[in-house]
């Protein structure tokens, strides 16, 4: 594939690591706002004593959280297609793929997409 090509449909996954947290943190988030009387708290040590607190003294405040988190990644993903112009990536599947990745995963995609240093063509 050309270097121009390439570019142009640039897309890279990203850490296994960051998506397995990012997984879990929001799975368990979503699991307090939601359906926080079907917790395990005394099964789970110090974070089950702190998300008990937090659900008896501020869930509001969890679930204004909850949605918040949300929205971010929502400006995160668009954010991304901007990206994708700036940087030259014109492929729609790998566009696609950044805004996807990136509204489920957040900053732990947006970083490597910021990273993404295109190389210019030159100019004849």
């Amino acid at each position: 594939m050309a270097t121009a090509a390439r570019a142009a449909a640039y897309f890279q996954r990203g850490s296994l690591f960051w998506f397995t947290v990012i997984t879990l943190s929001f799975g368990y988030h979503t699991w307090v706002v939601f359906w926080p009387q079907s917790i395990p708290y005394q099964s789970l040590g110090p974070l089950g004593s702190f998300t008990q607190y937090l659900v008896d003294h501020h869930h509001t405040l969890l679930t204004n959280g909850y949605w918040l988190a949300w929205l971010i990644h929502v400006g995160e993903s668009l954010y991304a297609i901007v990206l994708c112009k700036h940087k030259g990536i014109t492929s729609g599947q790998a566009r696609l793929l950044w805004f996807l990745q990136t509204f489920f995963f957040g900053i732990a995609s947006l970083s490597i997409l910021i990273a993404y240093k295109p190389k210019r063509q030159k100019q004849t």
